[in-house]
């Protein structure tokens, strides 16, 4: 009875902190560079849409990561850019997302 309830409560508690190690966000002290101007070619297929390129943060400098299309998931959606918010000291990467 006890192997059980003590297998469930470690289920818990993995599964409780992998999902914190999942919303975990690195507070980068240095702020990006000024975003890339890109040209942006014509899209691959009708109804593509442009997501820009962005400065990601690889643990030790800001590295370019170049626009690319894709496709939406449904009609009318819309791309919202990803971002860096700066609150705390630091910098905080939001994902982009479709609305």
């Amino acid at each position: 009875m006890k192997k059980p309830l003590l297998a469930a409560a470690c289920a818990v508690c993995l599964s409780f902190g992998a999902a914190t190690l999942a919303n975990a966000q690195v507070a980068i002290r240095i702020g990006p560079p000024a975003p890339i101007r890109e040209a942006v070619p014509p899209p691959p297929h009708p109804g593509w849409v442009w997501q820009p390129g962005y400065h990601r943060w690889d643990g030790a400098r800001y590295v370019w990561s170049p626009g690319v299309y894709a496709e939406p998931p449904r009609p009318h959606a819309r791309w919202v850019p990803g971002h860096y918010d700066h609150r705390n000291g630091g910098y905080f990467w939001v994902e982009g997302h479709w609305r």
